[in-house]
């Protein structure tokens, strides 16, 4: 059976919790794991559900991810009739190129829409990171007869008090849906992807622009499911789920790869996740280097010590460093004797000789790009 999905990813989401780390990129351009970026996990998921046409919605600060994304080659999505549309912000007087939510997004990027002949489309944020199979879904989506199927999890590392949208599902249906709770009442997570048929999310979207809504889950989800006038169905989604929509919550999706198992439910043999290529040497170890589990990128020349740490390509470690519990960006200078334990160093920052920078592990201390300390 051809796979009858096309996708549609939106970048568009305000995560002001990550400050430095988004004040120039958008949350689906974060580096992630020493080599990749977020989208790229949502990429993954699109491509091996055999979905080949997709769509991605920018907002503000969109340059580094299209710097990212290039042409899509190395995602192998730049065919003829398929493969990635980049759809950048509507620019007008009245429209600064930022959308008020989801649905605003979908409307302005109509075209796309009703352009592509696929039947079924699936729409997702891009600031989570999670292992689905989008045809399992879609299986399920269309057996159930649900006019719109949510994607789901009942983990609770991506719960928030005062934050995010709980589904209470009987059934695999969708009975209720509460927004923001100061604790919420439901185990199930809404985490941002659903399924529908791309007719009729073109009629639902007119028709709730044109009622004045803006949002997609707060105006039109909840409409949905109170008024009951379509079918609004459920689906779990297998394994472990990050959202990265804080420093801390960054921090930790990206030192939970250090363990194998995390490590092996993203990265499999069977579904591997691309990204854009550098060129770079292997890293060098040199002189009395130590590197305890740690994730060390292509191009690092390690001369310090490094403890559960993730470096990212061209981290440069001089003689008596030490790193721990860090994230190190790209291209980053650690000079002689500096110690770093507990921080985040955006790309291309230079800590000085014995500089010390050391934060607590809840409030990991995030070190703007190219900044010499």
């Amino acid at each position: 059976m051809k796979q009858d999905i096309v996708g549609m990813i939106y970048t568009g989401e305000r995560v002001d919790e990550l400050q430095d780390l988004t004040r120039y990129r958008a949350a689906a351009a974060l580096p992630m794991v020493g080599r990749y970026r977020l989208i790229d996990f949502t990429l993954a998921n699109m491509i091996h559900s055999g979905i080949k046409n997709i769509g991605i919605i920018m907002q503000k600060n969109y340059h580094s991810l299209m710097d990212h994304l290039g042409s899509g080659r190395e995602w192998d999505l730049h065919g003829k009739r398929s493969g990635l549309t980049i759809l950048p912000p509507y620019m007008s007087r009245e429209n600064v190129g930022v959308y008020e939510g989801l649905l605003d997004a979908l409307h302005t990027n109509m075209n796309f829409m009703r352009r592509s002949v696929e039947r079924n489309i699936v729409v997702t944020d891009s600031n989570v990171l999670y292992q689905v199979d989008f045809r399992d879904m879609l299986e399920e989506h269309l057996q159930s007869k649900t006019d719109i199927t949510l994607l789901y999890t009942k983990d609770r590392n991506v719960r928030r008090n005062g934050r995010g949208r709980y589904l209470d599902i009987k059934d695999g249906r969708v009975e209720r849906i509460e927004f923001d709770p100061t604790i919420p009442r439901f185990e199930n997570t809404y985490i941002g992807a659903f399924i529908v048929r791309r007719e009729l999310l073109i009629d639902m979207v007119d028709r709730a622009v044109a009622s004045g809504q803006h949002h997609f889950s707060r105006d039109m989800l909840a409409q949905m499911v109170t008024e009951r006038i379509y079918r609004v169905g459920a689906y779990e989604c297998p394994g472990r789920v990050w959202e990265v929509d804080s420093v801390q919550a960054y921090f930790q999706s990206n030192m939970d790869f250090l363990n194998d198992t995390f490590r092996n439910q993203a990265f499999r043999d069977d579904k591997p996740v691309w990204t854009k290529l550098r060129d770079e040497m292997p890293a060098r170890y040199l002189g009395d280097s130590r590197v305890t589990n740690s994730l060390v990128a292509d191009g690092c020349l390690i001369e310090g010590t490094v403890e559960n740490s993730i470096l990212f390509r061209g981290v440069v470690v001089k003689p008596g460093a030490v790193i721990k519990n860090s994230i190190i960006m790209q291209d980053a200078v650690i000079s002689r004797n500096a110690e770093v334990e507990n921080c985040i160093l955006d790309k291309q920052v230079t800590l000085r000789e014995s500089v010390r920078l050391i934060a607590p592990s809840s409030y990991p201390l995030v070190v703007a790009k190219n900044l010499t300390i």
